[in-house]
């Protein structure tokens, strides 16, 4: 039986993890590897994003500001618009994975919720900026 994530460490375990299976992944990989430079940043900006998100309640020595949209739908601009369902689809279901893999509980359960409409919001808002964008 694994535990909940209750701390920081538990959740950069969490992405860390998730983004090797990510950057490992042929359809997702090419993704990430040719977007993302500096790794390390990126993890601990990842980290600090779901600790906000899943402790919101807390007072976190590190709190998340950044545009998660922005990026994505830049992303999807450089890369001619090709992110789809299928991208979000295998990045869920790597999230999942993941989670069940490592950890059980309320939080864990909570973190698979909000990327689903995590997931949900930001390919109808990629989708969106194409339409407005041409």
């Amino acid at each position: 039986m694994n535990q909940d994530i209750s701390n920081r460490e538990d959740v950069f375990k969490l992405v860390d993890t998730f983004y090797k299976k990510v950057r490992k992944d042929t359809t997702l990989g090419p993704f990430f590897n040719d977007t993302i430079k500096d790794w390390d940043a990126h993890l601990e900006h990842l980290t600090t994003f779901w600790e906000t998100s899943l402790f919101m309640t807390r007072k976190l020595e590190k709190k998340y500001h950044g545009n998660p949209l922005e990026a994505h739908v830049k992303v999807d601009r450089t890369t001619n618009n090709n992110i789809t369902e299928m991208h979000f689809g295998i990045w869920l279901n790597l999230w999942f994975e993941t989670l069940d893999d490592l950890f059980e509980g309320d939080i864990t359960e909570n973190a698979k919720r909000r990327a689903r409409k995590m997931g949900t919001f930001l390919y109808l808002k990629i989708f969106e900026a194409r339409t407005n964008h041409n």
